[in-house]
Order: structure tokens, then C-alpha cells, then sequence
């Protein structure tokens, strides 16, 4: 890694090297923001779920 920086520097593409990682960060903050709403929505369905479940279970003792 070191001599992709080195040479990179030495070319003047310091300002591409930087944007690199500046689109890198922030498309791996994308992913892990998706990941992290998905497994919410899927909690959140779970707890709908568990609620409707009771819901039937009291009905039924009516």
C-alpha cells in the first residue's frame, strides 16, 4: 500500500486519492446504514407479529 500512495503522491493525483476514500467511506456507511434498517424492519415485523399472535390467543378466550 505503501507504493500505491508513494506513487500516486508522486504523479499529483493526491486530490483523486482523497476522493477515493472520501466515496469509499461514505458508500460503506450507506451499506451498513441499509443493513442496520433492514434488521429494524425485521425486528419491528417480528414484535408486529408477536402482538398480533396475542391478540388472536385472547380473542379465542372470549
Amino acid at each position: 500500500m505503501d507504493e500505491l500512495t508513494k506513487t500516486v503522491i508522486e504523479r499529483g493525483d493526491l486530490a483523486h486519492l482523497a476522493l477515493f476514500l472520501w466515496a469509499s467511506g461514505a458508500s460503506a456507511l450507506l451499506v451498513w446504514t441499509l443493513r442496520e434498517l433492514a434488521a429494524a424492519n425485521k425486528r419491528f415485523n417480528d414484535f408486529v407479529h408477536e402482538i398480533a399472535s396475542l391478540n388472536r390467543l385472547f380473542k379465542k378466550g372470549d
